[in-house]
């Protein structure tokens, strides 16, 4: 690779970031806050939060590596997350969550469900002493109640990239092929193995 080539990757990589600021800091300003998930495929991820009272939105992407603007056939060490976008006046951190919780298979080591491998991980990403003490007190809390341990990480906020578009609400896009992934994966039957009907639809 050339001098050239490296700073425009370079380049990239800071508008990317310089983005992401920008749009963590307009929400602010809207009274609105952010969190990130990370709970195996994101689209099934983008789904539940989007159905879930007090959030605005969720954004498919990718988060947790070293490497800078991932991409779908390339994002080695990052996670498959969602940028959760929520109404705190509506539903606080700490109810979010426990939402997320019960949208996943929390002791799942290898992934979640039929999506295995190190991007399906999970993980809560933290941006606060706060939020961290509240995610920590989830995975205590949930331990106990399922009795089995958890696999979910709690990790310190890094970069959020985007998710190609065809990614993006994917479940609104593709109705008939989401449905037939999600039942083919049997995600509902094992999320109502592990919370016993009080899952999240």
């Amino acid at each position: 690779m050339n001098t050239l080539e490296s700073r425009k990757i370079f380049a990239l990589g800071v508008t990317a970031v310089a983005i992401a600021l920008a749009a963590s800091a307009a929400t602010a300003a809207s009274g609105l806050r952010t969190a990130v998930f990370a709970g195996g495929c994101f689209w099934s991820m983008e789904k539940g939060f989007e159905t879930t009272p007090g959030v605005v939105d969720a954004v498919s992407g990718y988060s947790g590596g070293a490497s800078t603007n991932p991409s779908y056939e390339n994002h080695t060490g990052h996670l498959e997350a969602v940028r959760v976008t929520y109404d705190p006046a509506k539903i606080s951190y700490a109810q979010l969550v426990d939402s997320y919780y019960h949208h996943i298979d929390p002791t799942d080591p290898y992934g979640q469900i039929c999506d295995k491998g190190p991007s399906y991980r999970l993980a809560v990403f933290t941006s606060s002493p706060d939020e961290r003490a509240v995610a920590e007190a989830a995975r205590a809390r949930y331990e106990k109640q399922l009795g089995a341990k958890i696999t979910v990480a709690t990790r310190p906020t890094v970069a959020f990239y985007n998710a190609e578009g065809y990614h993006q609400d994917y479940y609104k896009k593709n109705p008939v092929a989401y449905e037939r992934y999600r039942i083919g994966c049997g995600r509902p039957q094992a999320l109502r193995v592990v919370w016993g009907g009080q899952e999240a639809h």
